[in-house]
């Protein structure tokens, strides 16, 4: 079977592939070899990084692991390890496979998937684990069409202080969800909330004491009741297919604000009875959300990067609430008649472990789940691997396999990257 060759960056940044050495890839912290039929062509949308401070690994001519310490092209001994952050839609099935050397800088949060070149094409070790192509590049416009359409769009609602905020995010930072309002489609971001309950290690808004620089600005202010359901009402009436979701990456924890989201919501399902209210959440407070399905939410998406409480601690760092109440909101949610999904913080060779596809398959069992979407974790890996207090595993699954695994034993449950709408 034949392997994609490795890649690795010279001194001055550029991505090479090395003529003699096979691709590897790391999970958990164990490095295995790349075979061919587990990569896809590079999903477009996706990019490469270089990992300042950390050797590429690869395979030998022998089928054994050699860490790459001079470029091969020059005999210069400045060389990097390369990895991807995938497209949405998409999840890795190894990460990148490396050698950290003293000094190295910490990695910002991002997720980094091992990469190679096979047929003389990029590829990644990656599923695509969602059909919907909400966040695909190539449905979006150019650039100039986007600017204009969200200044029209921030021209009408300058009042809004939410508009304004998620104008700032979509052509500011970026994120596809702010962008898909501006452009009037899909699932549109409701953030309400500055504060959080939980000190999250990976967290990429708030990072007071942590080690990783933030990467978008958490919201500075909490919208009134009246601006929330403007813009939900806005995107309600005019855009196509559309959902609305509280929970947002430039936000804390929603829950925090249960007043202004109860009456929102409420307000929001009296006008469009049958439109998606959904909640991204931590599921940190379970009373709270009861009131919320009251109201008429319709969905909830608990996070966990862990169903072994002791792992979900150490990365929450919860206050006040613990892995527990979050299974109980999913709970609340299922009686009430809704739809509950699990943002699956996914790091292979963590949660491709048996006990924790154990722990899942239990929670599937117990509460009648709906959808896991399988999202990369976005993280150092060994930073990550330190905090919870784990060596690399001596077995495991394979993240591919385990969904393959849950379809087998639970063919009700759906497997996604996306919130559904309803």
């Amino acid at each position: 079977m034949s392997t994609p060759r490795l890649l690795y960056a010279d001194g001055q940044g550029n991505i090479l592939d090395h003529p003699g050495m096979g691709m590897a890839g790391s999970a958990g912290g164990r490095w295995e070899p790349v075979a061919e039929n587990q990569c896809i062509p590079l999903p477009p949308g996706s990019e490469l990084f270089l990992l300042p401070g950390r050797l590429p690994v690869g395979v030998d001519e022998n089928g054994g692991f050699e860490v790459l310490e001079r470029d091969p092209a020059n005999g210069a001994a400045k060389v990097s390890a390369v990895a991807a952050f995938l497209a949405p839609a998409h999840t890795a099935t190894l990460w990148s496979a490396f050698q950290t050397q003293a000094g190295a800088p910490v990695l910002p949060l991002f997720a980094y998937a091992a990469v190679g070149l096979s047929k003389e094409r990029l590829v990644a070790t990656a599923i695509r684990v969602d059909p919907l192509p909400r966040q695909d590049p190539d449905k979006f416009p150019p650039p100039q069409r986007l600017q204009e359409a969200g200044r029209r769009l921030l021209r009408k609602f300058r009042h809004n202080r939410l508009m304004q905020h998620l104008g700032h995010c979509a052509m500011g930072y970026g994120c596809p969800a702010a962008r898909n309002l501006m452009l009037g489609r899909w699932e549109a971001p409701l953030p309400t909330a500055g504060t959080c309950n939980a000190s999250c290690l990976g967290c990429i808004s708030s990072q007071p004491e942590g080690p990783f620089p933030v990467t978008q600005e958490r919201i500075a202010f909490t919208p009134t009741v009246e601006e929330v359901v403007e813009v939900a009402m806005h995107h309600f009436s005019t855009a196509l297919d559309p959902l609305v979701s509280y929970g947002q990456g430039c936000e804390g924890e929603p829950l925090t604000q249960g007043e202004l989201l109860e009456e929102s919501i409420r307000c929001i399902h009296q006008r469009v009875p049958q439109g998606t209210i959904n909640l991204n959440s931590n599921g940190s407070l379970p009373d709270v959300v009861a009131r919320l399905m009251d109201a008429g939410l319709s969905s909830i998406r608990v996070s966990v990067n862990s169903l072994i409480r002791e792992r979900h601690q150490a990365y929450y760092q919860p206050r006040g609430w613990s892995l527990a109440d979050a299974v109980e909101s999913i709970k609340v949610v299922k009686a009430a008649g809704g739809h509950a999904s699990l943002n699956l913080l996914t790091m292979p060779g963590v949660t491709d472990r048996p006990e924790e596809a154990q722990a899942i398959a239990d929670l599937v069992a117990e509460t009648g789940l709906d959808l896991i979407q399988w999202r990369n974790l976005n993280i150092d890996p060994e930073i990550y691997l330190r905090t919870l207090g784990l060596t690399p595993p001596q077995e495991r699954l394979g993240i591919a396999e385990m969904i393959d695994g849950l379809r087998r034993r639970f063919p009700r449950l759906k497997h996604g990257y996306f919130n559904p709408k309803l």
